[in-house]
């Protein structure tokens, strides 16, 4: 029975099959999903586990791993059998021998199966159909950037975080893609200590290992000190910090700028850790126009394109336009175009 990452835990409190396969891509879902199913072995008294790798399709210690599923331990009476196979292709022999395998799965044998992606005809081979109507199928596959935000809001409930939408939208920007990062920040919150989270502390947190924050970047953008503004992007560069947020921390500044030089209504979603500095900065840039903010625009739309593969290019190259020309409130090149 297929199934996915997060139904995996109500599928093994109905009880432990037999068989267990474990496909996908995305490496910090299926790692959390082979943890789940060894630790239920264990709680089952599945106290032996033997581990084998696939190499190569063709390849592989097959006969060895069948003696193995055939012999009768000294130490253990239950045994988890698990067989890792890195390039989802376990060759001619290894198909016909996985399908013997699951025939000898049983009350006293776990077969767990560990491979990455299966294409379309991959997933219609007899031994992934022979696996999955022995036991449970789990499909690690990744997460579909619609479904991020959600993912992220699941994730910081299980964590007992609860994040507002600007912080959901800053991780998702700074995280886009990656799991195992945007865990990795969730846990960072948690241990500081938070509970309910904004985009202050996001961005706290995700600046509080490094020399230099993107509050600093806004701060010398806003102030016009250019030199400034581009050390400090430099240096988060150097620290490793995600070009993803660098850009939405410079383009919430801009926001905030126009919250303060456009009359009507507030803008939603505004904020800014440099409120100080508004009223000069937008003293300072208000007689450049609109046209000098739709420059901005369109250089802060090219680095998401670039970040996001869209568009050829380097994303601290282009970061580095961008600041600059924001910093010293003049043009230094045409904002670059390309089709999304």
């Amino acid at each position: 029975m297929k199934t996915s990452p997060e139904k995996l835990p109500a599928a093994l409190k109905r009880g432990l099959p037999p068989v267990c396969l474990l496909s996908g891509d995305e490496p910090l879902q299926a790692g959390e999903a082979a943890d789940a199913i060894r630790a239920a072995a264990r709680a089952a008294g599945f106290t032996e586990r033997e581990v084998f790798f696939i190499d190569r399709a063709n390849s592989g210690p097959w006969d060895e791993i069948f003696a193995s599923a055939q012999a009768l331990s000294l130490f253990a009476s239950r045994r988890v059998l698990e067989i890792r196979i890195p390039g989802s292709k376990p060759g001619v022999q290894g198909s016909a021998m996985l399908q013997e395998l699951t025939s000898l799965a049983g009350p006293d044998l776990l077969l767990l199966v560990i491979t990455g992606e299966l294409d379309w005809t991959a997933q219609k081979a007899a031994w992934v159909q022979g696996l999955d109507a022995a036991g449970l199928w789990v499909d690690s596959a990744q997460v579909p950037l619609a479904q991020f935000p959600a993912w992220l809001r699941s994730r910081a409930t299980a964590l007992e975080l609860t994040l507002d939408d600007e912080a959901v939208q800053a991780l998702a920007q700074q995280c886009e893609g990656n799991l195992l990062a945007a865990s990795q920040e969730l846990t960072k919150l948690q241990l500081a200590g938070y509970s309910r989270i904004g985009v202050n502390e996001v961005l706290v947190s995700a600046s509080q290992s490094s020399r230099y924050d993107v509050a600093q970047l806004g701060e010398a953008v806003l102030r016009g000190d250019l030199s400034r503004s581009l050390r400090v992007l430099a240096g988060l560069k150097a620290e490793g910090v995600e070009p993803t947020l660098v850009l939405w921390s410079v383009w919430q500044e801009m926001r905030a700028l126009w919250q303060v030089l456009l009359p009507g209504p507030p803008i939603s979603g505004v904020w800014s850790r440099n409120k100080t500095y508004l009223p000069a900065a937008a003293a300072r840039l208000k007689p450049l126009g609109r046209a000098f903010f739709a420059r901005l625009e369109g250089r802060m739309a090219s680095a998401d394109r670039i970040i996001k593969g869209r568009q050829a290019g380097h994303a601290w190259d282009e970061l580095s336009l961008l600041v600059a020309e924001f910093a010293s409130a003049r043009s230094v090149l045409p904002a670059t175009t390309g089709a999304a």
